[in-house]
């Protein structure tokens, strides 16, 4: 029996899976027998796996995003032991206006990816160098990418333009959003599992060191928080997110170069700039620090904001979905959003959102949901399509 692999290098993680290429659980989907992550890209990461049911943590230390996939591909060798990799799947955030649908990838294509770089600066060199790796690593295995970009291609016009003379437009510069594997897989299971919200106004908060929400109608992406590139909307771990473009201006005019201010806006905003302590929600929710909790506050009122603004976009809402890290994990933000949204239909039990594993927490007409999200397991599924 073959193996597929995931990989899924994030800012500040690699996320990876080995599945087996046949459906054992009669569900339709590849099994799912190891997971794992390097976790804490920096200074003190660190190699988390799940197999056989057992949990280990190894300290790197210092590791890059090259050090962390060697790691990752290392702890793999005796979990795959003889049996071959048919195919590796990546997630790759950005496909811009050319690429959409998961895609066999070949050199001509990641060179074009590579040109996409300068919109995810954070994520794009990562996706790229550990698809070149797991090439080098498994030469006889097909490389399926799947783009972050791919579920909202379908956005209504007045979602995904900008008020720019029209020419940039067909130049490529339009709104994105991204998050797109945790939304389909998302709406997939609600689709399946609350067969009452198939059709329904769905406002889903994928909350996590990347941050964004989006308001789906059905399986289909109506309007998202991110937009160009992944900067924008909600504040997030080191993301300044929604921004007047003037104060861009203003940082030229006092001397900044384009670098500077991009390397801030991406990588010393959001959570980090704000509280000048961590970028980490859960070090921040720990802390008696006044500048945690404003940046904590304005997390929270950004979401509120957006909640009321995707639900105007969707013409109403029948439910809202909370997941990623934050999303998944932390019950005092959901609490916090949700206050007094009672005039959207929106409440929440407090007992229910604080028991880890709950998934319907509401108490109002509008549902209210904690969704554990795959995006591994969409990858899996794309590449277990194309494997002959």
């Amino acid at each position: 029996m073959s193996a597929i692999l995931t990989l899924n290098a994030g800012s500040s993680s690699i996320k990876y899976s080995v599945y087996l290429d046949e459906d054992t659980n009669g569900d339709g989907d590849p099994e799912c027998i190891a997971v794992g992550q390097i976790d804490g890209i920096g200074p003190d990461a660190r190699l988390i796996l799940t197999y056989k049911g057992e949990k280990t943590e190894t300290a790197l230390g210092q590791a890059d995003h090259r050090a962390g996939l060697q790691a990752v591909l290392k702890v793999l060798q005796p979990i795959l032991g003889d049996r071959p990799v048919s195919g590796v799947g990546h997630r790759i955030v950005h496909g811009g206006t050319e690429y959409a649908d998961p895609i066999l990838l070949t050199g001509p294509i990641l060179d074009n990816l590579a040109k996409l770089t300068p919109l995810a600066p954070l994520h794009q060199p990562h996706n790229l160098a550990a698809i070149r790796a797991a090439m080098e690593a498994f030469p006889d295995a097909i490389q399926v990418g799947c783009f972050d970009t791919g579920f909202h291609r379908g956005h209504p016009f007045v979602n995904d333009t900008y008020a720019l003379p029209r020419e940039f437009y067909a130049k490529g510069v339009r709104r994105y959003g991204f998050h797109g594997l945790s939304y389909d897989y998302v709406t997939g299971y609600i689709e399946e599992t609350y067969p009452d919200l198939r059709n329904a106004r769905v406002v889903i908060a994928h909350l996590g060191n990347g941050a964004s929400m989006c308001c789906v109608k059905g399986r289909q992406s109506i309007a998202s928080t991110l937009g160009f590139s992944a900067v924008d909307g909600l504040p997030m771990g080191t993301r300044c997110g929604q921004l007047d473009p003037a104060v861009v201006l203003y940082l030229l005019d006092q001397g900044m170069s384009s670098k500077e201010i991009s390397d801030m806006l991406f990588k010393k905003c959001g959570l980090l700039g704000m509280s000048g302590i961590s970028h980490d929600m859960r070090t921040l929710l720990e802390s008696d620090a006044p500048e945690a909790e404003e940046a904590v506050s304005y997390f929270v009122a950004r979401v509120r904001r957006e909640v009321g603004a995707l639900a105007a976009a969707d013409g109403g809402i029948d439910a809202l979905v909370f997941t990623g890290g934050i999303g998944e994990n932390a019950w005092q933000i959901r609490e916090r959003v949700c206050a007094d949204l009672g005039f959207l239909g929106i409440g929440v039990d407090a007992d229910a959102n604080r028991t880890r594993g709950t998934e319907d927490i509401g108490t109002g007409p509008v549902k209210v949901l904690v969704v554990k999200t795959d995006e591994e397991l969409v990858i899996a599924r794309a590449v277990s399509e194309r494997v002959t």
